[in-house]
């Protein structure tokens, strides 16, 4: 394992992340590596399905609500935390890690609505209860997050996906894509909408919106090249009323609140995609110290050797800044470009340093048999997820 150098760290912060790191290797990179076999992704969530067991050692482990059980501590120490348990979790199976964690995303809205008919369901109540992130579209992705681009509030962009008052209700018509996830098996959604939509993006809104409302129904599972233990697809609504209170943030507060979401989301990609390089790196490491070739460990050849150090360099790098982007925006007004910047570097080194192990094992690594090829696989996904690479780089150049 890679030597943890953060300095003092608390011992309940270690504690805590020997926790996790226990439940990820014990757990959920078994499960994973189950789970990405299924060739058919309704198995994935099929009653009899591992993954079941995935969230309820989760609860078990008392990692599901930390939150509430680390409340005395302070900001930062508790955004320490927060961040090795992405990394454990990202190291044990991003697809899982990322499934586990948009699973309390509806909470995150449900406190901010200050309703205490919707904290005490969803925060105080409802341990079982599965949320996931509505934002995705069939004909609109990333577009739909980029805040500081001038089709954001383009009213001539319809959604997919549009909420209108009535009354003391909203009634929800539309679609959100086959990337939503958790889409097929969360019971709560955190349902970013536009309202009327007639401003664009910028006149959306946010709703915490029960899934087994009259009206709601799931496409297929989606079946994707990598992350395969994640659960994503489509949701429909056909006319769906929730009272209006449940919509908890409204037009003149979406873009700001997007950003913030944005901002949140990708620290935490980073740190989860350093967990995934950190996978790669020693995995590769483990293989070059025992694989022999030319009469040596192949460890010992010279290119093998540079490539390794390179590796190491490469994830420390990421995990340095993923670690100080979580750790600033948690005592400071967050910083969205340093955000994206830390998504961005820790997905393409997580892919990049999975394909370099891939090539220290050789042919071996392009086999099922070894979980190398499934790793490069979910880090390849991560580049695209949560918002492109791509334009989420124009979003934090415009922040510069």
């Amino acid at each position: 394992m890679l030597t943890d150098i953060e300095v003092g760290l608390p011992e309940q912060a270690r504690d805590i992340r020997d926790t996790a790191h226990r439940f990820a290797k014990e757990v959920m990179r078994p499960a994973g590596i189950q789970l990405d076999k299924l060739a058919d992704p309704q198995d994935v969530i099929a009653s009899n399905s591992i993954l079941w067991d995935v969230f309820k050692k989760h609860r078990e482990v008392g990692l599901n609500d930390l939150e509430t059980a680390t409340m005395e501590l302070t900001p930062l120490e508790r955004t320490q935390i927060r961040t090795l348990i992405s990394e454990e979790m990202g190291w044990g199976d991003s697809g899982l890690a990322i499934s586990l964690g948009v699973a309390n995303f509806h909470k995150t809205f449900a406190m901010m609505s200050g309703r205490p008919a919707l904290i005490d369901r969803y925060v105080r109540g409802g341990a079982d209860e599965i949320g996931c992130w509505a934002v995705t579209e069939p004909d609109h992705g990333s577009d739909s997050l980029t805040v500081t681009e001038p089709h954001f509030s383009d009213p001539d962009i319809r959604a997919n996906c549009i909420a209108t008052r009535d009354g003391d209700d909203y009634v929800i018509r539309g679609q959100k894509s086959a990337w939503v996830s958790n889409g097929t098996i969360a019971t709560v959604a955190a349902l970013f909408c536009t309202i009327d939509g007639d401003q664009g993006f910028s006149g959306g809104g946010v709703a915490v919106v029960p899934l087994d409302l009259p009206g709601v129904s799931r496409g297929k599972p989606t079946n994707k090249l990598g992350q395969r233990a994640l659960n994503q697809g489509e949701i429909f609504f056909d006319d769906v009323r929730i009272p209006a209170e449940y919509m908890v943030i409204g037009k003149e507060n979406y873009s700001a609140v997007v950003q913030q979401i944005l901002t949140g989301a990708n620290a935490s990609m980073g740190t989860i995609f350093v967990g995934t390089a950190k996978a790669a790196y020693e995995l590769a490491l483990d293989y070059a110290k025992t694989r022999v070739q030319g009469g040596v460990p192949i460890i010992e050849h010279q290119s093998v050797k540079a490539r390794i150090f390179k590796m190491f360099m490469q994830v420390e790098a990421a995990r340095s800044l993923a670690r100080r982007v979580v750790y600033y925006n948690a005592t400071n007004p967050p910083l969205l470009q340093y955000s994206i910047a830390s998504k961005v570097f820790g997905t393409t080194t997580a892919f990049e340093v999975a394909s370099q192990a891939l090539q220290i094992f050789g042919g071996n690594g392009l086999t099922k048999d070894f979980p190398i090829e499934k790793i490069m696989r979910d880090a390849r996904a991560s580049m695209i997820e949560d918002g492109c690479n791509d334009l989420l780089s124009l979003v934090g150049a415009a922040k510069l």
